[in-house]
């Protein structure tokens, strides 16, 4: 089993830059999104909930999510928790459920702030994109999926997510393994982290195949 770390800032590009490794993947794979491990806020007012910067690393529950991952690593499978971003609240009945398989990707803006859960990774890239290009889809993801305005989508970037980018997020590009510029346009960049991917698998597959042993 291989853990991939794919980060970068909002709006760079990582979804699709996940797709377009997982479709050239042989083995199974499933990905994580940090997203789902925000901590959970219901016990707050809704005014206050909305106050709440995600662009943060206290935001997030790494304790739940470094178990997670070490659980799936173990053969283990898990609950992943279901956060919506229109109530800012983990949902109390719902979960996904998420076996183990050949590659887990965990993908997000702060996975790189959290040294337990570097350290269990094999393969950590960082996506790098343009502010400009990042803003544009930031500004147009925000209206179809978190109710904001284009105006409160503006305000948003530049009180909270430009000022967080520069404080955690583009100093974790120091521990990537691989930075991919131009985000998911970069097919190049893409067809090398499959190729490394699928080597590392097979090595993992010869080394499980050296230790069976042979059947009587």
């Amino acid at each position: 089993m291989l853990v991939i770390g794919i980060a970068g800032g909002s709006g760079s590009g990582k979804t699709t830059v996940v797709r377009a490794i997982t479709s050239q993947l042989s083995g199974r794979v499933v990905v994580i999104p940090q997203d789902s491990y925000y901590k959970d806020s219901s016990h707050l007012p809704l005014e206050d909930r909305q106050k709440i910067n995600f662009d943060h690393p206290d935001a997030i529950d790494w304790k739940l999510l470094c178990q997670q991952i070490r659980e799936l690593k173990q053969g283990k499978t898990v609950e992943q928790p279901v956060y919506s971003y229109i109530t800012c609240s983990r949902s109390k009945t719902e979960t996904v459920t998420v076996e183990p398989a050949d590659v887990i990707i965990v993908e997000g803006i702060l996975i790189f702030t959290c040294k337990e859960l570097r350290d269990q990774m094999n393969i950590k890239v960082f996506v790098d994109a343009d502010s400009d290009d990042r803003l544009m889809r930031i500004i147009v993801r925000d209206i179809a999926e978190r109710g904001r305005t284009v105006d409160t989508a503006i305000e948003h970037y530049v009180d909270t997510v430009k000022p967080m980018h520069l404080q955690f997020i583009e100093p974790s590009k120091r521990y990537a393994d691989i930075i991919v510029p131009q985000g998911g346009h970069n097919r190049v960049a893409i067809d090398v982290i499959a190729a490394t991917v699928e080597k590392n698998l097979k090595k993992t597959r010869g080394k499980k195949a050296r230790k069976t042993p042979p059947q009587a």
